[in-house]
């Protein structure tokens, strides 16, 4: 069998070496947004908006950007997807068979996105370009001989009214060829077990009669679901029942405040490449070692444009300038951040996600997610983004020598004015005071304005520890449990109080 893994590693390799590519980055970028133009010239938004005309434009990006407005969930839903559940040929041609549901961490409810069958093939292609980078990482053959294990929410879709409906990675599962079998695990059978604890009792049954070689998942379900194998199996580490683990494709939720723990259960390092797959998309994923940043995904059926994330783009609460300043690829500068548009082959048109990225390199142009634009905290000046709360709890985490995965932070006003109140999960004791007072100092040291926040508005600190049940418990209590579902870091202030209430009458 050690013959076939080097065969397959072999023809990965050679593949890679025959694709090569003389076009520059920013000539990709046009020529995905003339054909999604022209692909939509019919439909009713393309008719809308003068495709045709566009597409005769001597600079058809400027002119895309000078006719097309930019887009939030709310108006692509109610101005034009809510239209295609009845009608064909609405944002894109015909009528999407599946709508991806959102797991609403940006929102009061789940989001309806629709996926076109160019959608799902755009995926598949990112994932063909992925493979074909895993010579740069120097696996070892016997990975190619192994199987997959992908934990997805359920590929049990609900039907509704023409349509399939479900979180985008299990629509992905529900749409696998039939000779994913081979390598696929758990498997569409166990795929589809809707129940979130059920699923993962299966998995521990069968675990035992797997080869895994590779894992991907959001990683606070993953890390979870290690644990319950491990124990079920009392095994010292998750090398004992899959040896040829090796590699692990995070990706949902950064990953920096998980590393502890998967670093725990593993008997030996694995190679972690991070994934950047959102209901809107397979945008980028890390093509080499020794890094978590991600290569843009450019000639796979997207358009992207990037907005300034400063006063040239939004206002001090995060929110869309009514005139931002947009670049494209060629305009983008390293270690920038910006709030990520994407027009693509699902119809969406100058969509902004609600992600915020930054590039790392411009060549290649490389990005890391830092954040949600809701979940940037600046009630009072502050200018929290994720990226910096996940560095300040890994610090303090490591300072009082605990672990922490999951946290949760709002600003609340008391009689005397804003604090920050953190909610952490961790199994360990924890001075919530001093924790709170070694937060406070690495934000304070680490970011400016934060600084000036509490020297005027904002008050204090206040810290709540809770265990890892009684956070599981209340997340399956608001149906936030399981599979590729993303919890919120920064709540509003009423969804904070609601969480400390229950948290102090947990028991």
């Amino acid at each position: 069998m050690a013959f076939v893994g080097s065969l397959v590693k072999a023809g990965i390799s050679l593949n890679q070496k025959l694709n090569f590519d003389l076009k520059k980055p920013e000539e990709h970028q046009r020529d995905q947004l003339v054909k999604l133009l022209e692909a939509a010239r019919k439909t009713a938004f393309g008719k809308f908006y003068g495709f045709r005309e566009l597409l005769k434009s001597e600079d058809v990006i400027a002119a895309f950007q000078r006719e097309v407005p930019i887009h939030d969930y709310d108006q692509m839903h109610d101005r034009w997807w809510r239209q295609q559940l009845k009608y064909p040929d609405i944002t894109w041609p015909g009528k999407p068979q599946f709508y991806a549901r959102s797991s609403g961490t940006t929102g009061k409810t789940s989001k309806r996105i629709p996926i076109t069958d160019e959608f799902l093939q755009s995926i598949r292609d990112v994932g063909t370009s992925l493979v074909r980078t895993l010579p740069n990482f120097d696996f070892p053959k016997e990975l190619f001989e192994t199987e997959i294990l992908m934990l997805s929410s359920s590929a049990n879709l609900d039907e509704q009214e023409g349509h399939y409906e479900g979180e985008i990675s299990g629509i992905n599962v529900s749409n696998f060829p039939g000779w994913y079998d081979w390598f696929y695990r758990p498997g569409k059978e166990i795929a589809s077990i809707d129940n979130w604890d059920e699923r993962i009792a299966r998995i521990v049954q069968e675990a035992p009669h797997w080869n895994i070689g590779g894992i991907a998942g959001i990683p606070s379900w993953v890390l979870i679901m290690l644990q319950e194998v491990v124990k079920a199996h009392r095994l010292k580490n998750i090398h004992e029942l899959w040896p040829n683990l090796t590699v692990y494709a995070s990706g949902g939720v950064a990953y920096d405040t998980y590393r502890e723990g998967f670093e725990k259960i593993c008997g030996k390092p694995i190679q972690v490449i991070d994934t950047y797959l959102a209901s809107e998309g397979f945008f980028a994923y890390s093509a080499r070692p020794d890094t978590m940043t991600m290569e843009l995904a450019l000639s796979h059926g997207y358009f992207y444009e990037f907005i300034p994330f400063d006063e040239r783009g939004v206002d001090a609460q995060g929110n869309l300038l009514d005139q931002p300043e947009v670049h494209t690829l060629a305009d983008v500068e390293q270690g920038q951040e910006y709030v990520l548009l994407v027009s693509s082959c699902a119809g969406a048109w100058r969509y902004m996600i609600g992600d915020t990225i930054k590039f790392t390199s411009i060549d290649p142009h490389e990005i890391k997610i830092t954040g949600r634009t809701k979940f940037f905290l600046n009630v009072v000046g502050s200018q929290l983004s994720e990226e910096k709360m996940d560095t300040a709890i890994v610090e303090v985490a490591e300072q009082c020598q605990c672990e922490i995965n999951e946290y949760a932070v709002a600003a609340v006003k008391e009689a005397s004015g804003y604090v920050h109140q953190w909610v952490i999960v961790c199994e360990q004791e924890v001075d919530e005071s001093h924790f709170a007072n070694l937060l406070d100092q690495s934000l304070a040291g680490a970011n400016k304005n934060y600084a000036v926040a509490r020297s005027k508005a904002l008050e204090g600190v206040k810290v709540m520890r809770i265990t890892k049940q009684c956070y599981h418990d209340y997340l399956e209590r608001t149906k936030k449990k399981g599979g590729q579902v993303k919890t919120p870091k920064v709540m509003p202030e009423e969804k904070m109080r609601a969480f400390l209430s229950y948290a102090n009458s947990w028991s």
